[in-house]
């Protein structure tokens, strides 16, 4: 599986893009707000060749959903995330303008993913990692085969997700990190987010929140 970035909104939000070899590619947290960043995502997955079938939100603050409806729009795809993280979703609407932020409103999932299991595109396997703390249902997708996590806004390089937001709890998000996150192998690479790819290793070693 091959990964791309891109950092987006006034929040510089992580809008990934994973794809294989079929050509098939998942959107995750599309967080595309201006023309010119919805076109860098549209030109990528044009020049590439690739053919958008999943649309996953590791969860829904306003910052990882403002690109849905574009990319409902522009693929046809309905976003897939845990059914916990709908009134995180329904909420953005109210507070879109509070913050100054033109919002778009995200269709909703056909289908709601569940705790465990897995989601499936082209020749690739992501895993269901149900990590919540930062946001009540939040989902981490890891592929195996690869040894990838993105993993959303859990954990970052040599820091975590913030839990001062509604459904946020810190010792629970400390406990996935700890249960579900730090049991992955060491060279893992974890693609967060916002800001860069850390490993499972790097954090356990040094990061301040956790030792």
């Amino acid at each position: 599986m091959a990964i791309q970035y891109f950092e987006n909104n006034p929040y510089q939000e992580n809008t990934y893009v994973v794809y294989d070899e079929s050509g098939e590619c998942a959107i995750i947290d599309p967080g595309m707000y201006t023309a010119a960043e919805q076109n860098v995502v549209v030109s990528f997955i044009r020049d590439k060749n690739l053919k958008p079938v999943l649309l996953l939100n590791t969860h829904c603050h306003i910052d990882h959903v403002l690109g849905n409806k574009f990319i409902f729009d522009q693929y046809g795809l309905n976003p897939q995330f845990h059914i916990g993280e709908l009134p995180v979703l329904e909420a953005v609407v109210a507070y879109a303008p509070m913050m100054g932020i033109r919002y778009e409103i995200s269709p909703l999932p056909g289908e709601y993913l569940p705790e465990t299991g897995s989601v499936r595109f082209g020749d690739t396997t992501l895993e269901l990692i149900f990590a919540p703390g930062h946001s009540p249902a939040h989902l981490c997708f890891y592929d195996k085969k690869d040894n990838i996590l993105v993993g959303g806004d859990v954990l970052f390089r040599s820091s975590i997700g913030r839990t001062d937001l509604p459904g946020g709890n810190h010792n629970l998000l400390i406990k996935n990190i700890e249960e579900k996150l730090f049991t992955l192998p060491d060279n893992c690479v974890v693609y967060p987010g916002h800001g860069p790819e850390t490993t499972i290793g790097y954090e356990k070693q040094t990061n301040p929140f956790l030792n």
